[in-house]
């Protein structure tokens, strides 16, 4: 298991269907923006690669996946800075597959 829940049992003081919301919305949304992040690295939008990871990044985050963030972070900060597209092609699919394998493992955790 590369996500914990320990950031968002601590926000949601008990509340179960806080818990389920916070998931919900990662299981909703980051796949979306993984793809738009994707297009946009094939693309050699900067903006967009920024814009995305930058979106990712506090998702990944309250759910505790330190590297994944940290990837995430260096993505983000080399659109933002127009930085070596190579580099950003080789961070993502680490990126890609960390997201990915979280989606699938909160899917099954979570009967979602």
């Amino acid at each position: 298991m590369i996500y914990s829940l320990d950031k968002i049992n601590e926000m949601a003081e008990g509340d179960q269907d806080f818990i389920t919301s916070v998931i919900s919305v990662f299981l909703e949304e980051v796949p979306e923006d993984l793809d738009g992040l994707e297009k946009a690295i094939k693309d050699r939008d900067y903006e967009n690669v920024y814009k995305l990871a930058h979106k990712i990044k506090p998702n990944v985050d309250i759910l505790g996946m330190e590297q994944t963030r940290a990837r995430a972070l260096e993505i983000e900060t080399l659109g933002k800075n127009t930085g070596n597209f190579d580099e950003i092609e080789e961070k993502f699919p680490l990126l890609k597959k960390d997201v990915l394998q979280v989606v699938s493992e909160l899917k099954n955790d979570f009967n979602l």
